[in-house]
């Protein structure tokens, strides 16, 4: 017994089993597979290979540089600071370049201020006392200018006052002019220049335009009409985005820049061009909001400016001086995300494959609606599950699997 038992096992190793295919003539059953198989091929045609593309290898890893160069003047004449050319060099932080960069558009002025004693700004809710016990001696105004010296300050009539300091005197005036300093800087131009790298591929590219034309980028300003033109003017930026320029230049604001690079690399590399979207980051609030806008202080001397560096002058007799700016702008962040692609054989199998793994599915789900879903279904599941039981034949035993001959079933 236990011989025959283990020479079946050992028969069975050499089995072929087939399936039994029963082909029912149900024209709503075959309509939807049909269906279920053309819906499938489709996907596999229009999206997997045309629109992403599934039969190339693809490289993410984007290597980026970024060099960026603003151009424009403006002419000033205010009280606190006379009159003044802007430059790029005042108005461009940092000067360098860099793929973060901001520009000055606005200006809270505090000119010629010296170390001495003064009143704190009574908008500093530290600083407001009642009287010299208020203001202790050698402590700082927290959020304030200065140093407390022990005295409290009050006006005439007044019942409340505001701790002396010793400060850069007088202290910052908090009031924002209404009409942009540098308005007219709507008119300056950016220029964007992108080294691109996909290491995978080998394949290096930039957005500037490849022409021996030395005048192209001197007259070009990107728009449909130049599309791979890296000039762009700030105005025309800014109401890309959906903002008015004025409005952002009076607070501030930060705008991003994306560079898209989608690269398919069994084309001719002139057609890896990138595509730019302009986007306000900051959130706008509604009024004045202390939320709104973007900005924050400089230490600017008269002449000449030096953005986020301290400078100061001294006057005949040897005093020391300070012009402090509170600078409102639009800072610009550019950001780089791109793609490349190239025929592989490896990914065009595997995404095949899937698609006709996904065939079954369609068949799977036919069966389904066949056996339990239609009104003849018990007739359809007999037909497709036969019972089988093992009978003495011969001198052996005889398992029956299925019938391996085809069967047709007609409703």
């Amino acid at each position: 017994m236990g011989q025959d038992c283990c020479k079946g096992v050992f028969q069975s190793l050499f089995d072929y089993k087939t399936e039994k295919y029963v082909i029912a003539k149900n024209k709503k059953v075959g309509l939807l597979y049909r269906l279920l198989q053309l819906s499938i091929l489709t996907y596999l045609v229009v999206w997997v290979f045309v629109v992403k593309k599934g039969y190339q290898d693809t490289d993410t890893s984007l290597q980026s540089s970024i060099i960026t160069k603003v151009k424009g003047v403006i002419f000033t004449n205010t009280s606190e600071l006379g009159e003044r050319l802007w430059d790029v060099a005042d108005y461009v932080i940092p000067p360098q370049g860099e793929n973060v960069f901001f520009i000055i558009t606005n200006l809270i002025v505090t000119p010629n201020q010296r170390q001495e004693t003064c009143a704190e700004s009574a908008s500093i809710p530290d600083a407001v006392c009642l009287e010299d016990q208020g203001c202790p001696p050698g402590k700082p105004v927290v959020t304030g200018n200065g140093v407390r010296t022990g005295r409290c300050l009050r006006g005439e009539n007044k019942q409340n006052g505001t701790c002396e300091i010793f400060a850069w005197c007088p202290v910052e005036t908090g009031s924002r002019p209404e009409v942009p300093l540098l308005g007219k800087a709507e008119d300056f131009t950016i220029y964007i220049k992108n080294f691109i790298h996909f290491p995978k591929f080998n394949f290096s590219k930039t957005n500037v335009l490849d022409t021996k034309d030395n005048a192209y980028l001197k007259s070009c300003q990107f728009g449909p009409k130049s599309p791979y033109c890296p000039i762009f003017r700030l105005g025309t930026v800014v109401s890309w985005t959906g903002s008015d320029f004025q409005d952002m230049a009076k607070q501030g604001g930060v705008i991003g820049i994306q560079i898209e690079w989608d690269c398919d690399l069994d084309k001719d590399p002139s057609e890896c061009n990138p595509r730019y979207y302009f986007k306000r980051l900051d959130r706008r609030f509604p009024g004045n909001s202390v939320s709104s806008g973007y900005n924050f202080r400089a230490e600017l001397s008269p002449e000449p400016c030096l953005p986020r560096f301290a400078k100061y002058y001294r006057d005949e007799a040897g005093v020391e001086f300070r012009t402090l700016m509170k600078a409102y702008g639009i800072r610009f962040d550019i950001m780089v995300n791109g793609r490349a692609g190239k025929f592989n054989i490896i990914p065009t199998i595997i995404n095949v494959a899937s698609g006709v793994a996904l065939m079954g599915v369609g068949s799977f789900f036919c069966d389904l609606v066949l056996i339990y879903f239609i009104k003849k279904s018990h007739f359809y599941r007999k037909k497709k599950y036969e019972e089988a039981r093992s009978g003495q034949r011969g001198n052996g035993t005889v398992t029956v699997e299925q019938l391996q001959n085809l069967q047709t079933v007609e409703a």
